[in-house]
């Protein structure tokens, strides 16, 4: 059978993929069709076409699952942030423990590993602590929302059902500064205007939210007209100035100013109080992050005695979280202003048996127990997506460490990184986390136990 490309078929969806499409056959060639849910049958029209599958747009349900819900969010289908908002929570969750499962099979060529079920969320809404609004000009005027997929073209939005709804206020108070003063959007093609980008962070604990302006430009016109009408939100406790002159993607460029307050908002994960910036990484979902680290402490089974490195420590969230029942913790961060935040967390914690050093994972490990003699019981690994480097897994296998808790926000680099490991570690526990709940996300946590021992 010849596949032609803008020609509309009637497929039947078997399966999800990892980034939740829908997966279906036309014969033998697999069609992948975003918002498509297993056991639906589809009309699709095929838009792309690759030598053995291809992309097909929904065009109609013929035949709906059981499962498919109403999305809460009026521009669902052409906003790239919540990809599953069509399926029921619960079906969700049962998607991601299926998703990590399949990488560990599939990629890390595991068999008969128990991955338990993702742990969810009593209400999977509002959840985020972070945002980041681009601002532009569409057709409808002045716009501020989120990016479709795959383009920059923005999704002007009012109300984002994912993010904190304080949010919906502090779009008001700009938009309005804006008409009112006539400051201009950034225009990206042609690299003109000021207000490029709106970044917001509230905290869940302390109520402190934090906006930051990121402009194109030296200064921002009648700026303190704005920081009047931010002070008028309750629990704006941090008004920034962020310049970014580059032609670039980039959100935020390095130079900072603060027009109002503290350069920074304080939160909680646990008992410890973090200083967040706007550059800090923080788990953008508070609730489950202290699930999520207080599952990788009990992991762990400290008893107090034992000395714990934690690779790609950020701004010290684990490190903190597990000093209390280690003797020793030694965070390691390749960025220096995440170290000087982690440094600075420690102290207003009042934290002193933890050390941060600066510097590659792959390189200050390797050099820690071979040039200083230190010699881990545990190790935390918590890597950015594309996952441990090959020279951090080497030095793994060759050291002596007892266990290893690995937190990934990728089940496929998870797997890759587990099966390089499996040499010498075998995986003990799998637990995915819900962290970015309405989306094809999953956060997961291994502990991996030293063969042997």
């Amino acid at each position: 059978m010849e596949i032609i490309k803008n020609k509309e078929y009637v497929i039947e969806i078997y399966d999800i993929g990892e980034d939740g499409e829908g997966i279906g056959r036309i014969e033998d060639f697999v069609v992948f069709v975003d918002k498509a849910l297993p056991g639906e049958k589809v009309l699709i029209k095929l838009i792309k076409v690759k030598k053995s599958y291809g992309y097909g747009k929904l065009l109609s349900v013929l035949d709906k699952s059981p499962f498919r819900t109403k999305p809460v969010c009026e521009v669902f289908k052409r906003c790239g942030g919540c990809s599953l908002q069509h399926l029921e929570y619960s079906e969700q969750l049962k998607f991601k423990t299926k998703k990590v499962k399949d990488s560990l099979e599939r990629i890390g060529g595991f068999s008969g590993i128990e991955v338990l079920d993702t742990i969810g969320m009593e209400k999977p809404y509002n959840y985020r602590n972070k945002a980041q609004f681009p601002v532009g000009i569409s057709k409808d005027g002045l716009s501020f929302g989120f990016y479709a997929p795959r383009s920059h073209n923005i999704i002007n939005i009012s109300k984002c059902f994912i993010q904190n709804e304080i949010n919906e206020k502090i779009i008001s108070a700009v938009k309005g500064f804006m008409l009112k003063y006539n400051i201009p959007p950034y225009d990206e093609q042609l690299h003109e205007g000021v207000i490029r980008h709106i970044v917001t962070r509230t905290a869940v604990f302390t109520k402190e939210i934090m906006v930051c302006i990121v402009i194109k430009g030296k200064t921002l016109p009648k700026s303190d007209f704005l920081v009047e009408e931010l002070l008028k939100i309750k629990g704006v406790t941090s008004i920034l100035l962020n310049y970014n002159n580059a032609k670039t993607n980039v959100i935020m460029g390095n130079k900072i100013d603060t027009l109002y307050g503290k350069a920074f908002i304080e939160d909680y994960i646990g008992e410890f109080k973090f200083e967040i910036s706007p550059f800090s990484f923080f788990q953008v979902n508070p609730v489950q992050t202290q699930i999520l680290y207080r599952t990788a402490f009990d992991f762990a089974g400290l008893t107090g005695t034992e000395t714990v490195i934690d690779a790609y420590c950020g701004i010290g969230t684990i490190s903190l979280f597990v000093s209390r029942k280690a003797k020793k913790v030694i965070g390691v961060e390749v960025v220096s202003e995440a170290v000087s935040d982690a440094r600075r967390n420690a102290l207003i914690n009042g934290v002193s048996n933890v050390e941060f050093i600066i510097g590659k994972a792959e390189e200050v490990i390797p050099d820690l127990w071979e040039s200083h003699g230190v010699k881990p019981d545990v190790i935390f690994l918590d890597p950015p997506r594309k996952g441990c480097d090959a020279r951090l897994i080497d030095t793994l296998l060759r050291s002596s460490t007892s266990k290893i808790v690995y937190v990934s926000c990728n089940p496929s680099t998870l797997a890759r990184d587990l099966r390089l490991l499996s040499d010498k570690y075998s995986v003990v526990r799998v637990q995915p986390v819900d962290m970015f709940c309405m989306t094809a996300h999953v956060e997961t946590i291994c502990l991996l136990s030293r063969k042997g021992m």
